[in-house]
């Protein structure tokens, strides 16, 4: 099993390559823009957007998640239980202490967030604080610290912000084929290579939205499942929350496609005809590796 150094190091790596790829994606996306709006500058344009996207999704990512999530800061005054279960394991694990969020929903599911430890943040649901127990609870707010132990959280918080800055890319050139196909019906010189243009981005926007986001392994998940059973010392806290998360049919309806993946499960519920595409692996394999003490969860395989 590699260290949690050599973790930590890979996922910080693992950002910049992320934000290396998104800023040549939209360099590339930018020129076949400028080729269908036969505008040039438009290649500059997208030289800004690419760099204030990146830059910001680096500063400001974890506020986006939290207001897409419609997440609000709780203190030990009023969570006071929730606050020390977290205290104690961030001094478990030689951290600050993350800042806690909650979201107003009835769905059980948790996220972390933030840029490095110093500015970490884990939300919960109040579904989820509800109905759990307390080493269930515990195991959660374990299996959220760890993603902030191995430094994963942030790729998984930037991922929202560029998958984002793609989908308005689609929708930018949607509204300009519309533009483009009604000049063509209406016999007012539209340009059919222009619209093949335009298709072929309105494609490549969401694939390489959903890719960014299956860009954030699955192995993250059992890695964080397997630091948590390690922090808390209680791998069946962890298995049984997940087992009571994953077998509630509850979706979370402050949830986005773009802030899916940070979920402790898919908001959505997604059916098994979609888990191929899915950012979480099968809860029931999460669930088996956990109370299986001869594997380790962390490879994610059985």
């Amino acid at each position: 099993m590699q260290s949690l150094n050599s973790l930590k190091s890979g996922n910080i790596r693992k950002t910049w390559i992320l934000l290396t790829v998104f800023f040549s994606v939209i360099l590339g996306v930018g020129y076949l823009l400028s080729v269908y709006l036969q505008s040039p500058g438009i290649m500059l344009g997208a030289g800004f957007f690419s760099i204030f996207s990146s830059v910001g999704s680096y500063w400001f990512s974890d506020k986006i998640a939290l207001s897409m999530a419609n997440a609000k800061p709780v203190t030990k005054e009023t969570h006071g239980e929730l606050y020390a279960m977290v205290d104690s394991l961030a001094i478990a694990s030689g951290l600050p202490t993350p800042r806690i969020f909650m979201i107003e929903d009835s769905a059980m599911n948790a996220f972390a967030t933030g840029r490095n430890p110093e500015h970490s943040v884990i939300a919960f649901t109040t579904g989820i604080v509800d109905r759990l127990d307390k080493e269930e609870l515990r195991g959660v707010a374990a299996h959220e610290m760890s993603h902030i132990i191995n430094r994963d959280m942030l790729i998984g918080t930037i991922a929202v912000v560029l998958a984002s800055a793609l989908a308005m890319v689609g929708r930018l050139t949607r509204t300009g084929m519309g533009g483009e196909m009604n000049r063509i019906g209406d016999n007012r010189g539209g340009n059919p290579f222009r619209v093949v243009i335009a298709i072929g981005l309105l494609v490549l926007a969401p694939l390489l939205a959903q890719l960014l986001r299956l860009a954030v392994s699955r192995k993250r998940e059992y890695l964080a499942d397997a630091t948590g059973a390690m922090l808390t010392g209680n791998p069946e806290g962890l298995a049984s929350a997940l087992e009571k998360i994953g077998g509630s049919p509850k979706t979370l309806d402050k949830a986005s496609e773009m802030t899916a993946h940070l979920f402790i499960d898919n908001p959505f519920k997604n059916t098994k005809v979609t888990n191929f595409f899915s950012t979480h692996p099968p809860m029931e394999k999460r669930v088996a590796l956990l109370r299986d003490a001869d594997k380790d969860p962390s490879t994610g395989q059985i």
